[in-house]
């Protein structure tokens, strides 16, 4: 019996010990923040932001949030591999009165850090662009 204790404690640890040793999933972006300077009113303006998966697990998005309606996300929709390049794109259309604006763009995921926050900055002006 104590024999039988010993191997099944065994093989226990080398199981946490093995998956103690695996990274999990891991963003690591080129950058976190975008200023995209002055934005015509009403005219659509992209930003990309690209990352690569540092982690061992395949990473997966399962949701991205802004914080109004004038941003609209698209992201990486199938895991993204060890090594692997993802991307978030977002799109603003500033709408309203001409105001410099501060959005927060939100990743849920199985990365290591669960949550990760996305800002891009810019001022709205009416006519011409940069």
């Amino acid at each position: 019996m104590k024999k039988l204790i010993l191997v099944v404690a065994l093989v226990f640890g080398i199981g946490i010990g093995v998956n103690a040793q695996t990274k999990p999933a891991e963003f690591k972006f080129e950058t976190e923040t975008y200023d995209f300077g002055k934005i015509a009113l009403n005219k659509a303006a992209v930003y990309t932001f690209n990352f690569t998966n540092t982690g061992d697990a395949p990473l997966i998005i399962s949701n991205v949030e802004t914080t109004c309606g004038c941003t609209v996300p698209e992201y990486s929709k199938t895991p993204i591999k060890s090594g692997e390049k993802g991307f978030v794109k977002v799109t603003i259309t500033p709408v309203g009165a001409a105001l410099p604006f501060n959005k927060q763009i939100t990743l849920t995921s199985n990365a290591r850090q669960t949550t990760k926050v996305l800002i891009i900055r810019g001022q709205s002006v009416a006519g011409a662009t940069k």
